[in-house]
């Protein structure tokens, strides 16, 4: 077993990144999170990495912040990306969580902090900080109820208790469920899509669903031209219209 606490590998312009402290349920320390703000930073500063997944190495996704380590005195933020690396900053190219067995506490967080998240039907997510005394302080308590409704946002909140999958699935939180063992590889799958699409597209899409959503709604379209203005005079929507007239595969080249 590699004993590096995170790793990465590039495949097809999808960059996987894998929690690899499975001996300690893939709790995020100091480690992890220093590793994981470098991936990121290389996923948004590369032009040939067009997507990002995250799984988890054994038999979870993440349980969360390192307990140990935080009686330690520990602080599991890095890059000036928050706690795991990501949550307070998440990249700003898309990223897919791979969920099996559970994501709970941080590693809900982490996976609230992807764009997109398939988990396989035995797999649970959680908000336990209360019965530990603590508070999901890491953009839980805020992106879950933009995503579920209300109730079943302060439900998982306030009880700390642990949400089935398919339960959030049918909330609509959960993009595939899948059966055990195959959540890495739909997610690769729904990765390959997006990498499939023109770069620049992507990119000002995400940014506008994200930055959207405290825009003044007599701002919004101005707000949005801004941002999707250079991608109509771009080399690739000439070819993305091109290729469809010509009836081939469009050639992205990011310009």
């Amino acid at each position: 077993m590699n004993d590096q606490p995170l790793l990465t590998e590039r495949r097809d312009r999808v960059l996987l990144i894998t929690l690899n402290r499975p001996d300690a349920r893939n709790a995020v320390n100091l480690a992890m999170a220093e590793a994981m703000a470098a991936a990121l930073d290389e996923l948004d500063g590369e032009d040939e990495l067009s997507v990002g997944v995250i799984a988890g190495e054994g038999k979870g996704f993440s349980s969360g912040m390192d307990l140990k380590g935080f009686l330690a005195g520990e602080n599991p933020t890095a890059g000036g990306r928050g706690f795991a690396g990501i949550t307070g900053r998440p990249p700003v190219t898309p990223i897919v969580a791979a969920v099996e067995g559970y994501a709970l506490a941080g590693g809900f967080e982490i996976a609230l902090a992807c764009d997109l998240i398939v988990a396989s039907e035995e797999a649970t997510f959680g908000l336990p900080e209360v019965t530990r005394g603590l508070v999901a302080a890491a953009g839980g308590l805020f992106r879950l109820p933009r995503r579920v409704p209300y109730h079943l946002a302060m439900e998982i909140a306030l009880t700390g208790g642990r949400v089935p999958a398919a339960r959030l699935h049918q909330a609509g939180l959960i993009s595939a469920l899948v059966p055990v063992g195959e959540a890495l590889g739909e997610a690769r799958a729904l990765a390959a899509k997006v990498a499939a699409n023109a770069p620049l597209a992507v990119a000002a899409t995400k940014r506008i669903i994200v930055e959207s959503a405290d825009w003044p709604s007599g701002e919004a379209f101005d707000r949005q031209n801004a941002i999707s203005g250079p991608v109509f005079t771009s080399a690739d929507a000439r070819e993305g219209a091109a290729a469809f007239a010509q009836k081939r595969p469009p050639v992205w080249r990011g310009e």
